[in-house]
């Protein structure tokens, strides 16, 4: 009794650190300006540290279909980062030393936090348990967040705000918006498995408080996901509640048949409205922009730069990639016909104007392109589209969202350095699995 009551509580202790790790990951503020490592990547390897010294010690954890997923992952995108590697070095590419090793030493350490946080027993009961402590304790500090940017309390160690924009204790305001647009759909995925009223108001509590600082973020890529994220899953509601019921063709089967022949006219509809209306609609989506009008088009022209200096890049290896890091030109340098020149921007932020290439293109599958070529996306790809099938056969509409997420923060940022999107991936594709395996046969063979 004793030994198992020591057990439960080293278990406990893991997973507070493991939530930790990941609650404190957007906070880069408390970073050291010598140290790319701050209190997030302490408590993450100190996990990583015991979970491998306990494997090692039970001789290795037992194979299962998400560990398995996880590590053929690793395995290409290992391959992947080295025949980048090897083709950067064939055709002479010039690249950014210290970004190249800071990739070099992260990816190994994100693997080895996705592979250990899947392994079993338990893997799907310990998951849930941490994401209660990701939810609750995320919503603790981004609620004192909130506080100190709206000034109702001082922390001298931060800084909560740039320029208009809420960025807590995060670096930018996109870290801490991304942080939000992961809390949101997790805490609805708690609210949606609670077992009692109270433990389902802490979750929807939780959520809302994702929703106020993602709000105060001004990211327009969070305002989209609350916007997609909540028409699918309307969608998904809509489509359980028709289909609740089978056999039976009634009411939900005619307000079905309703909707799918009003769709015509309401595309139809939208779309005059659209053409008579097009200065008031021109004037909102100037609105939901963080930038004034100018500023948002400037931004879209220096995006899509990057996107295209992203494939021209990942072209010239022959599509291997050319290893881990960044390798693209300043955008504005680009766009002013000077690929490779120093130029200063206000709006951009590189790590430093050393006029290599050191910047990345803010979208997940073409700053991989360039590090790993096909190979690379393939295998992100592959990873994603397996476990969005695997969840989407399940009732957790949830994880659901949580992946919806994922994929619109995608395009907009690089997020596969993020701690807090392989905790996500890990949660949905175990608990998939799991659902896969645990789904009852109705007495059939």
């Amino acid at each position: 009794m004793r030994l198992q009551s020591q057990t439960s509580r080293l278990d406990l202790a893991l997973e507070l650190t493991l939530a930790l790790g990941l609650v404190l990951s957007p906070s880069t503020q408390l970073r050291q300006e010598q140290l790319p490592i701050g209190l997030s990547e302490i408590f993450l390897a100190g996990w990583v540290a015991f979970m491998g010294m306990r494997e090692v010690l039970r001789l290795g954890p037992p194979i299962t279909p998400a560990l398995a997923r996880i590590g053929m992952f690793w395995l290409l995108m290992t391959l992947a980062l080295i025949l980048g590697t090897l083709a950067g070095y064939v055709i002479g590419d010039v690249h950014d030393t210290g970004l190249f090793l800071h990739d070099a030493v992260a990816y190994p350490f994100l693997a080895a936090v996705s592979i250990f946080a899947v392994v079993e027993p338990g893997a799907s009961g310990r998951l849930q348990r941490v994401a209660w402590l990701v939810a609750t304790l995320g919503a603790g500090s981004l609620a004192l967040q909130v506080l100190q940017g709206l000034d109702f309390i001082d922390l001298p160690l931060f800084d909560p705000w740039f320029w208009d924009r809420l960025r807590g204790w995060s670096a930018n305001p996109n870290q801490l918006a991304l942080f939000c647009a992961m809390l949101l759909p997790l805490s609805l995925h708690l609210a949606e498995t609670s077992t009692n009223s109270t433990a389902r108001l802490t979750a929807l509590a939780c959520g809302l408080i994702s929703i106020t600082a993602g709000l105060m973020s001004k990211s327009d890529t969070f305002k989209l996901v609350l916007v997609v994220v909540g028409l699918v899953l309307v969608a998904i509601k809509l489509r359980a509640w028709l289909l609740r019921s089978e056999g039976r063709v009634g009411l939900r089967f005619a307000v079905a048949g309703i909707l799918a022949l009003a769709c015509p006219v309401l595309i139809g509809t939208g779309m005059v409205v659209a053409s008579t209306m097009g200065e008031q609609i021109e004037a909102f989506a100037q609105g939901f922009s963080k930038e004034k009008p100018q500023g948002s088009e400037q931004e879209a022209e220096i995006r899509f730069a990057a996107w295209r200096e992203a494939i021209v890049r990942g072209s010239e290896s022959g599509m291997l990639g050319l290893g881990p890091g960044p390798h693209l030109y300043i955008p504005v340098a680009i766009l002013a016909g000077r690929r490779n020149t120093r130029v200063t921007f206000s709006g951009i932020k590189h790590p430093d104007d050393n006029g290599i290439p050191n910047f990345e293109a803010h979208n997940t599958l073409l700053d991989l392109f360039t590090q790993g070529g096909l190979l690379a996306i393939a295998a992100l790809v592959w990873l994603y589209g397996t476990t969005m099938l695997s969840i989407f056969k399940t009732r957790f509409d949830g994880l659901k969202a949580v992946l919806c997420s994922i994929a619109i923060f995608s395009t907009m940022h690089l997020i596969v350095r993020q701690p807090m999107f392989w905790f996500m991936l890990d949660l949905s594709l175990v608990m998939a699995l799991g659902a896969r395996t645990t789904a009852p046969t109705n007495g059939r063979g």
